[in-house]
Formats: structure tokens, C-alpha cells, sequence
């Protein structure tokens, strides 16, 4: 018999996403985009070329891993009850009268409860990716991690994208060469669900998507209450980098050291050279005297 957490986290597991939490992850979604400088102009002068960056911003993880496993990429397309909720939200946040959505959206409690609910669309992203990934590969847990990260995170990359097609994208700024924080939990997350999924963690899936979901909207609460960009994983970082990629210095340290042993006798080498070089010059001036 089941115990009454396991009938919670289960229960939980099975939550459908539909409609509430993709509409606040369309909602936080287009609110990013609106907040872009020229954002609104362009929605006014070209409604499509904005709609389409809304649809980049909604869907960019779908289609960045339809991408990666040769999938058509505007596969997300044909789901048309998401595909028109995604843009009923991008018409009434820029189109609504006195823009009374932006102003309901202004208050923090509004913006918490959203930004909450999409990190729970998150978790059931990467879990989606990296079964579907699983589907193509069997075990192929590299894949796995790569399709699972891109369905979390892709949206951030695919908005990249679109800034290098309008110009105003960044080398500084792009999430392959610097990671944002979203984008370093959702490939720790990728990773323990690939590790769940071919059973290398012995722990159910309903409970750690519990767990994962709760940390990833704790932190993310916690972010915007203290309004800080992110919490620092420089701890957990540094630990790994030292582990992997941390032995090149302990044998540069080890190859100074040894140099500088000959010199421990009172003289070094590199130090006596000049001195028989001195005494050298010395006899060679005795002799031209004496001649």
C-alpha cells in the first residue's frame, strides 16, 4: 500500500499543464519580450515579425530540440489550442486597452505566482525531452541530457537566435559561451533525470520531480524577492572544476618546484653562470696585460 506522500508526489506528477500553467509561462514569456527596448513599436508597425518572436520566445525549446533530432521545426505548429493561447496572450499584452495586463503584471504577488508556475513547466519540459530523446536513443544518455536541456532552456537560445537575424545580438551575452543561471539548473536538472530515467538514481520519478520542481521555484522566489539575478552555485562550481579540471595546476606547481631544486645548494645553475663567466673574463685580461 502506497503511503500518503507517495499518493501526493504522484498526484503531483500527474498535474496537467493545461491551461494555467502554459498561460503563465506564455505570459512571462511575452512579458520578457515587451519589456525589450522597441518591443512595442514593433508590434504596432509589424504585428507579424512580433507575433513571430512571441512564438520564438513560447515555443523555442520544442523547437530547438525538433532541431537536434531531425525533427521539422515548426512542428509546434500543429498543436493549434497552444499555439492560439500563446498568442491570445501575445495580443491582449500588447494590444489591450490603457495596457491594463501590463499594469496587473506590475505587482509582485502577480509576477511571483507566474514566474513560479512556469518553473513549473520546466520541470515537465526536461522530463519530456529526455524521454522523448530516450524514444530516438535508447539509453543514449548524452542525447538525453542535450534534448532535455535544449526543451527546458531552449527558448533563451532561440531568442539569441533572433536577436543575430535583427542585429542586435551580442557575443558577450549568448548562452552557449555564457550560461545563465536558468539555463545551468535547467542542465543540472537534464542531467539527474537522464540519470533517473536509465536508473542510475535510485529514486522514483514522481518523487524527484517533486523535489526538483520545489527547488526550482524556492530559488526563483528567493531571486525575485531579494531581487538578485541568481544564487550562486560558485561553491558547487568550483568543487567540480578543481576535481576535473584542476590537475594541469597541481603539475605545474609540482614542475616549478623541481626546477628550483639545484638552487637549494647555496648556488643554482642559473645563478653560477655569470660567475664563471666573470672569473673567465677576469684571466683574459691578466693574460693581455702580461703580454
Amino acid at each position: 500500500m502506497d503511503s500518503p506522500w507517495d499518493d501526493l508526489t504522484l498526484a503531483f506528477s500527474h498535474t496537467s499543464m493545461f491551461p494555467f500553467f502554459d498561460i503563465a509561462h506564455y505570459l512571462v514569456s511575452v512579458m520578457a519580450m515587451k519589456r525589450q527596448p522597441g518591443a512595442g513599436a514593433v508590434a504596432r508597425k509589424n504585428p507579424v515579425s512580433s507575433w513571430f518572436t512571441a512564438m520564438l520566445h513560447c515555443f523555442g525549446g520544442g523547437i530547438l530540440s525538433c532541431m537536434l533530432l531531425a525533427e521539422p521545426p515548426l512542428k509546434f505548429l500543429t498543436n493549434h489550442t497552444n499555439v492560439l493561447l500563446a498568442s491570445s496572450i501575445w495580443y491582449i499584452v500588447f494590444f489591450c486597452p490603457c495596457d491594463l495586463v501590463s499594469q496587473a503584471y506590475s505587482f509582485l504577488p502577480v509576477q511571483l505566482l507566474a514566474a513560479g508556475m512556469k518553473e513549473v513547466t520546466r520541470t515537465w519540459k526536461i522530463v519530456g525531452g529526455v524521454t522523448h530523446a530516450n524514444s530516438y536513443y535508447k539509453n543514449g544518455w548524452i542525447v538525453m541530457i542535450a534534448i532535455g536541456w535544449a526543451r527546458g532552456a531552449g527558448g533563451a537560445i532561440m531568442t539569441k537566435f533572433e536577436q543575430l537575424v535583427k542585429g542586435d545580438w551580442k557575443p558577450g551575452g549568448d548562452e552557449w559561451l555564457k550560461m545563465s543561471y536558468p539555463s545551468k539548473l535547467t542542465l543540472l536538472g537534464s542531467v539527474i533525470f537522464t540519470f533517473q530515467h536509465t536508473k542510475h538514481l535510485a529514486i522514483s520519478k514522481h518523487n524527484l520531480m517533486f523535489f526538483y520542481t520545489v527547488f526550482l521555484v524556492t530559488t526563483k522566489i528567493t531571486m525575485m524577492m531579494t531581487e538578485t539575478s541568481s544564487v550562486t552555485l560558485a561553491p558547487l562550481e568550483d568543487t567540480l572544476s578543481r576535481l576535473l579540471f584542476g590537475w594541469q595546476k597541481q603539475f605545474s606547481w609540482c614542475e616549478k618546484k623541481s626546477g628550483t631544486k639545484p638552487s637549494s645548494n647555496g648556488t643554482g645553475s642559473s645563478a653560477s653562470k655569470p660567475a664563471v663567466d666573470a672569473s673567465e673574463n677576469v684571466k683574459k685580461k691578466r693574460t693581455k696585460k702580461t703580454e
